[in-house]
């Protein structure tokens, strides 16, 4: 990614973690649910854990279930642990630019300890919220932590329909992720080896999901993160609010 289009003025940048910066297609959720409880979960997934195990239940989760829920999520964090496209270098083009970034997740935190174990550290820890996504306690209390003083200017990146939405409630800028996020859902090399119209067919579908959750823009992946910022700063001078 070019250095120029991070030195354009962001203030903070908030990143999903699974789905986003590690995760490609964001699994780790899915395949755990499908040990835990046998059956596979409604696809797109986009809940949070505990109420995504009840859906596949069909019952609300005994500690026993939530106990295996996270067993099985720890053992997949350790496959799914690898920064997807561009991932590593937006993360040292935002430090390089004295930007600085933390990410979010519903995952346990041993899970995301695993998950990001191959990032470097973000600029403040995973921060605790009273309210689940969408609600934007999540990333107002991120903003808090990275001691920014005003929202003008901050951004958040995700998969995530419900994060998101959390950043919109929050007044940030948001770009959307179709192909590393839950929405496609697909391992780096399913994505690769699918025929290009079905791949174009869930792109667009993807894409235009997180349109109508209102992000202000949407790319593939984080490899592709340099020209959609400098877009967004262009939005910005121009005189655009997120």
């Amino acid at each position: 990614m070019p250095h120029d289009h991070l030195l354009l003025p962001f203030r903070a940048v908030l990143f999903g973690l699974s789905g986003c910066l590690v995760d490609f297609g964001a699994r780790t959720l899915p395949q755990a649910l499908l040990a835990a409880s046998g059956h596979p979960p409604l696809e797109p997934l986009v809940a949070p854990p505990a109420t995504a195990l009840q859906a596949c239940l069909g019952h609300s989760p005994s500690t026993k279930d939530l106990q295996r829920l996270e067993e099985n999520l720890l053992r997949l964090a350790y496959l799914h642990d690898e920064p997807t496209p561009g991932a590593l270098e937006a993360l040292e083009e935002l430090s390089q630019s004295g930007i600085p970034w933390t990410y979010l997740d519903e995952l346990p935190p041993l899970v995301l300890e695993v998950l990001a174990r191959r990032l470097p550290s973000p600029d403040c820890t995973l921060p605790v919220a009273n309210r689940p996504w969408p609600a934007p306690d999540a990333c107002l209390n991120a903003l808090i932590g990275l001691d920014v003083d005003r929202l003008e200017g901050c951004l958040l990146v995700s998969g995530d329909p419900r994060l998101l939405q959390a950043g919109l409630h929050a007044g940030l800028w948001t770009v959307g992720l179709a192909a590393s996020g839950p929405l496609c859902g697909l391992a780096p090399a399913e994505w690769l080896a699918m025929d290009r119209l079905e791949r174009d067919r869930r792109r667009a579908q993807a894409t235009m999901q997180l349109y109508r959750c209102g992000a202000h823009s949407v790319i593939d992946h984080l490899a592709e993160l340099g020209p959609c910022l400098a877009d967004l700063a262009s939005r910005r001078a121009k005189g655009e609010k997120p």
